[in-house]
């Protein structure tokens, strides 16, 4: 039988659709291993058929005839895995009033499955490199070392090398597990894959509802290729079946199609190589970042206009730089309409960049009689601060609200001498 012919044998045999390059590679390096009694890591996102490539590992082996239990790692709470795994004796913890063979020990002679690997305890990973290692396991509550003769095949769809370095993942256990590393792409990346596999789905979900398979026009199809799809084939499958059951026409147009296609993001990625990572959270605590910011920055606009209320002289600290005036935008809640600060960036200032200013009041009375110097206002206010504050910089600026550093800066270009706070 050549190499083709006996591709085509497995995916029949196992239910798999498509011919995209990545596909047929991951098959034939399951065909190769599976004679042997090598450890097997296979990754890829979740719902892109992983378990389908334990089956072909297990069912082409020489363990065929031998039991096969696959397990959600992720599945089963931390208290209870040892012994789900290992087995336990009775009295071992509260509600072991039986002795209980383990999945290892009932499936000797067989290959077990363990899914998600990646969220197993550090614990429990030590005695499965144990199992990997010699053979050898001990149930929860015993002292005797039993022996089992074990396939085991791993798959995972975050990256275990970036859980190994954050210390969540043994090294020696992921080096013991990569002996034989399967790659399942995922559904985006395998072309005309994704129509053939739509059409099957459609086929099978006519004959469970008794009616006719819906069919993709030539448009609606190259949307279905360019979506991307990150529930894979299970959220493929869904849509089909949705589909079957809700679209009164058979021939399924392409704004029919829209509906049942979720928008997808426009922010990039924060994952790559197929691999969900604990990094891909990274998007959720950036926006809740930006989001504590807003109102930080709304909290802070309200702290400062509050205390310049009280302050007289607070207030007509006006900003030279007023083409930055909108630059953040207004405080959300509704504040008095007159004096309205809002806050400026200096580029000047590296450690405090915010100023306090003031809206040139636009009120119609005559001030014409009055200095219109916004230099000779500014320097007044910062001697009567001074005065105030017995020429202490450091509060001094503090109630003008700026910056020690932008005070002492504001003296150097007025040339100020403390001195004349006090005459």
């Amino acid at each position: 039988m050549s190499l083709n012919q006996e591709l085509q044998s497995v995916k029949q045999r196992f239910g798999i659709i498509g011919n995209a390059p990545a596909l047929n590679h991951a098959i034939q390096i399951a065909i190769q291993v599976a004679p042997t009694d090598m450890t097997v890591l296979i990754t890829g996102e979740s719902g892109s058929g992983k378990e389908s490539f334990s089956k072909i590992i297990h069912h082409l082996s020489t363990r065929k005839h031998g039991q096969f239990i696959a397990i959600n790692c992720g599945g089963i709470p931390e208290g209870t895995i040892d012994s789900e795994l290992f087995g336990h004796e009775k009295g071992s913890f509260t509600g072991a009033q039986d002795a209980r063979k383990g999945y290892f020990e009932v499936t000797n002679g067989g290959t077990i499955f363990l899914d998600e690997i990646g969220d197993m305890p550090l614990g429990t990973q030590a005695r499965l490199l144990r199992v990997l290692e010699s053979g050898e396991f001990i149930r929860v509550g015993s002292s005797k070392v039993q022996k089992t003769d074990v396939r085991v095949v791993t798959a995972t769809n975050v990256n275990l090398l970036e859980a190994v370095q954050k210390g969540r993942f043994r090294e020696d256990l992921y080096y013991r597990l990569n002996t034989v590393p399967i790659y399942v792409p995922p559904l985006r990346e395998r072309g005309t894959d994704i129509d053939l596999i739509f059409r099957k789905f459609a086929s099978d979900f006519s004959e469970k509802y008794k009616m006719p398979p819906v069919r993709l026009n030539d448009e609606a199809k190259q949307l279905l290729i360019k979506y991307r799809f990150p529930g894979n084939i299970r959220q493929l499958r869904n849509i089909a079946e949705r589909m079957s059951v809700l679209e009164t026409e058979r021939d399924v147009q392409v704004e029919q199609l829209r509906k049942y296609l979720p928008v997808e993001s426009t922010l990039p990625a924060l994952s790559g190589n197929g691999i969900k990572t604990d990094d891909f959270s990274e998007r959720d605590i950036l926006y809740k970042i930006l989001f504590d910011m807003k109102k930080d920055m709304n909290d802070l606009k309200k702290l400062v206009f509050d205390s310049l209320q009280q302050e007289t002289y607070g207030s007509q600290i006006i900003n030279k730089h007023s083409d930055l005036f909108h630059s953040i935008g207004p405080i959300d809640e509704t504040l008095p309409s007159k004096p309205s600060f809002v806050f400026h960036k200096n580029p000047r200032d590296e450690d405090e960049d915010i100023e306090v200013v003031e809206d040139i009041d636009h009120s119609t009375e005559d001030n014409s009689n009055e200095s219109l110097s916004l230099d000779e206002k500014e320097k007044e206010m910062i001697l009567k601060a001074l005065k105030k504050n017995h020429n202490k910089r450091k509060y001094a600026a503090q109630d003008l609200g700026i910056s020690e550093r932008t005070l002492y800066r504001k003296l150097k270009l007025y040339q100020i001498d403390e001195n004349e706070s006090n005459g």
